[in-house]
């Protein structure tokens, strides 16, 4: 049986009973089991009573994660670990504390992390000018991002802009404001990549933001997983998959604002995952020095101090919004994520009265350091757009005194009525397409986009003149089929294995998905009728990658040291590399590589893909 990982039974574990403070910190803490864990003892009859019958012991179950018992300092030998280490044991695990022990882990922490960060640029950077046309969302975004650059605020353009624009002539717009229906954070990081990639004229500029945001997701996500696991091996596992997806692949290659939304709830959740591991060591400190002191947390436990993590997180989390709005879906998951993190670390601690003092000191200052946070990120994030008389609705205040908001000042008093009437248009788009998709599907990408699609006859558009059949070039937003059914059954079984083992990691891997795709179902039918589309899954694609591993860690750490291991290992090393070998194969149709037409075909399998 492995040991617990951080407070994994502690959501289950019904607190100590406040006595006496060392009688309490004996029950806590010492490392033999607590009285009626030990062995039973017989009692000497009294009078004519029968001798008492033990009460038959309930089988042992198997998947059961014992807490390591924790006590006073006045009853450990003064050679043994210090009330803080044991403290730290219980709320991180032994294995988060010896990771960074060992060389081999610190080895492939980084080695690995730099290897999977290279294997994902080759296959973002890799002839990212390809196609050199606007495909899908492009037309709008790239041509956003420039203008915003150059007037302060998206410009207009001309009736079929595209010919000129591609062809190098990118100075057609007009000097008149444009109306758009997303926040401009996604746009500015294009106009940064452009201006870093060359300038407008290079579609290989278009792009450059989002190739690098993916290289960098990929190196980020393999940190997180490696905390969250507390394995350098998980870590390289979850870099890797994400490197080699689909979804993942085609958004690093196309300048759309879903993949800088992604970017920002990565960075967010890893900030929880540092904030609370780092709340969780001052904790163990905190309550250490009170219990070394004879003192007591049998009411009440310590403050933490200013979260600073946490404050990373709700400036990361302003930009996920300034980005697209379904980023405040993530900001309440993640609120909330974070302040049962809290709730937990206190019960598992020993306060007493865990729930009423987490509430108070962590989860009011949580809220106070993140939603306020996120919302001034995100009002400075239009600070072109009130700098900028001539953005659009900029004067709509001063052409209409006393409508709207009148308490506001005037130009905040413009922003909310043009937040109005984005969110008129978001709630009201309704429209038939082609590649609508019901959210139900993404989970298994039964219904992906199609970015770009030509097909050349044999000597013209590079197909080769001696082709036997047409050549085909296509960007499909289609993640890797195999990782995304694998990690749909890993869904299921992440939440019985979260609520079989009380495993707080469970809950972290499907944090992302539950903000990135359940609100999605409220816009589909039978509910709305909006127009959405599959490759809006990219969003929550790093955890859909940490759901996958989550029970393949299960079941490595169930094994160690026992029969079984090598085979769960074999199993293991399999599916990772089938998932590659699927990635080697649908790559070009990733890429806008131009193949033979009869590959396309074979490879687009099903008639939803096409």
């Amino acid at each position: 049986m492995t040991e617990p990982d951080a407070d994994a039974a502690a959501v289950g574990e019904p607190p100590s009973p406040v006595v006496a403070p060392a009688t309490r910190a004996r029950h806590l803490a010492t490392d033999a089991p607590p009285r009626d864990e030990q062995e039973p003892h017989e009692r000497e009859p009294q009078g004519d009573q029968e001798p008492a019958q033990p009460a038959a012991a309930p089988p042992p179950d198997p998947w059961a994660r014992p807490v390591p018992p924790f006590v006073s300092p006045s009853d450990v030998p003064a050679d043994e670990r210090s009330t803080e280490t044991r403290l730290l044991e219980r709320l991180l695990g032994r294995r988060r504390l010896q990771l960074d022990l060992r060389v081999r882990d610190r080895f492939w922490g980084w080695f690995g992390t730099l290897v999977v960060t290279l294997v994902a640029a080759a296959a973002r950077l890799w002839q990212l000018g390809q196609p050199q046309t606007l495909v899908f969302d492009e037309t709008y975004y790239v041509k956003d991002a420039f203008t915003l650059g150059e007037l302060g605020f998206e410009g207009q353009w001309p009736k079929e802009p595209n010919p000129a624009f591609e062809s190098g002539d990118v100075f057609t717009f007009l000097e008149k404001a444009s109306y758009v229906v997303h926040p401009p954070v996604g746009k500015w990081m294009i106009w940064l990549g452009m201006e870093a990639g060359g300038g407008a004229t290079s579609a290989f500029a278009w792009r450059l933001a989002s190739a690098v945001v993916g290289i960098l997701a990929v190196f980020l996500l393999v940190r997180i997983a490696r905390r969250l696991f507390s394995s350098s091996l998980t870590g390289v596992l979850a870099g890797l998959l994400l490197a080699v997806d689909g979804e993942a692949i085609v958004h690093s290659r196309v300048a759309l604002l879903d993949q800088f939304l992604m970017l920002w709830v990565l960075v967010a959740f890893g900030c929880l995952v540092m904030d609370r591991e780092q709340a969780r060591r001052r904790l163990a400190a905190r309550v250490g020095s009170i219990l070394d002191a004879g003192g007591t947390v049998a009411r009440y436990g310590p403050r933490l101090g200013f979260r600073w993590w946490r404050l990373a997180a709700g400036v990361s989390l302003g930009l996920a919004c300034g980005t697209k709005w379904s980023g405040l879906w993530f900001v309440a998951v993640f609120g909330i994520l974070t302040v049962l993190w809290d709730l937990a670390a206190r019960r598992a601690a020993g306060v007493g009265r865990w729930w009423e003092d987490s509430l108070v000191v962590d989860a009011v200052p949580a809220f106070v350091t993140i939603v306020p946070t996120a919302l001034v990120v995100y009002v400075a994030s239009w600070w072109s757009w009130f700098t900028h008389q001539g953005a659009y609705l900029r004067q709509w205040a001063a052409d209409n005194p006393g409508a709207g908001v009148t308490w506001l000042p005037d130009p905040l008093r413009s922003l909310v009525e043009y937040h109005r009437q984005m969110w008129d248009f978001h709630t009201g788009l309704s429209s038939e397409h082609g590649y609508a998709a019901h959210p139900l599907g993404w989970i298994v990408q039964w219904r992906p986009t199609s970015f770009f699609w030509e097909k050349d006859a044999p000597g013209t558009g590079g197909c080769p003149a001696d082709a036997a059949d047409a050549c085909a070039r296509a960007v499909t937003s289609l993640g890797n089929p195999l990782l995304w059914l694998l990690a749909a059954l890993a869904i299921v079984a992440t939440v019985w294995l979260g609520i079989r083992l009380r495993d707080w990691r469970a809950l972290a891997v499907l944090s992302g998905t539950v903000a990135g795709w359940l609100p999605w179902f409220a816009y589909a039918p039978p509910f709305s009728d909006r127009t959405i589309f599959t490759f809006y899954s990219i969003v929550f694609t790093p955890w859909v990658v940490l759901t996958l591993l989550y029970p393949m860690v299960v079941a490595l750490e169930r094994t160690e040291d026992r029969p079984g291991r090598g085979r769960t290992v074999a199993v293991i090393t399999v599916v990772v590399a089938m998932i590659v070998a699927v990635s080697v194969v649908f790559y070009p149709l990733w890429s806008g590589m131009q193949v033979p037409y009869p590959y396309w075909q074979s490879v687009m399998r099903l008639e939803s893909w096409i």
